[in-house]
């Protein structure tokens, strides 16, 4: 078998591990879904948010944007990054390196299943904003290729750092307590959670060079009203900066990986 069939039938092994560790189902594919429900039942008796004469959204609406985004960084970086580091250190990778398996087919299969378990968990996600919360998708196809180009893009990207910040837990044990805050402050500071533009200038343009505030960003101009842009910086969506961000990124990601990826730790 040639490295991509290897890395082809690697992804049902890989999906398969995955559904099989409860930590990684709840904190990562289910993680989402909870904040939804929770932010909507909180303020389900709250006035709607306001984007101009007229032009409002309900809570739930407003927090779905942010948390598809939020959905593909878990998925990617999170799960990746943090799966990856306990393999190298409970000796899977180095198990793994003494065999005929190509490092494309390992990518593969990881990135496989990274890509499957988004996509299910955005439509669950979507599935119980609308069915649930009563949330109007979009009817425009123009949206929604909008969304598929974010959304890959974006779960590449993530991809990418995943692998990359694996390297930065000395031990497997270490590697949710590395990982996770990193992912979580970034949730907080690129405006999934909070109003992006209610945080300081400094702390706006600080989340503004990673990827997650132009993901988050990039979902509200598929999801919410036009009239929401005037809530941006600049007033405008800025999806072209945003997709040049997520495409250096994307660059910077694919040579960490090649320069730090190891079937084991040289200081191990």
């Amino acid at each position: 078998m040639n490295p991509v069939s290897m890395g082809t039938a690697r992804i049902t092994y890989e999906i398969r591990s995955y559904f099989r560790a409860p930590d990684a189902v709840f904190f990562t594919f289910l993680f989402p879904i909870i904040m939804l429900a929770l932010f909507s039942v909180a303020f389900s008796s709250a006035a709607d948010i306001q984007a101009g004469p007229g032009v409002s959204v309900d809570y739930a609406t407003y927090y779905l944007p942010g948390l598809v985004a939020t959905a593909i960084l878990l998925s990617g970086t999170q799960s990746l990054g943090v799966d990856i580091a306990g393999e190298r250190s409970d000796g899977t990778l180095k198990r793994l390196g003494g065999t005929p398996l190509p490092v494309l087919s390992y990518f593969i299969g990881k990135i496989g299943m990274v890509v499957v378990t988004t996509a299910v968990q955005i439509a669950i996600l979507l599935a119980v904003a609308s069915l649930v919360f009563g949330v109007d998708l979009p009817t425009d196809g123009a949206r929604w290729a909008r969304f598929a180009g974010i959304a890959l893009l974006g779960i590449a990207t993530c991809c990418v750092l995943g692998i990359a910040i694996s390297a930065l837990p000395r031990e497997g044990r270490r590697a949710t307590a590395t990982i996770v805050p990193i992912v979580l402050v970034l949730q907080f500071v690129s405006g999934v959670y909070l109003p992006f533009t209610q945080l300081p200038d400094w702390l706006q343009n600080a989340a503004s060079v990673f990827p997650l505030r132009w993901m988050a960003s990039g979902m509200r101009s598929v999801f919410l009203p036009d009239a929401f842009a005037s809530s941006e910086p600049g007033g405008a969506w800025n999806l072209t900066l945003g997709i040049l961000v997520l495409v250096g990124w994307l660059v910077l990601g694919a040579v960490a990986c090649l320069v730090t990826f190891r079937w084991n730790r040289k200081d191990a």
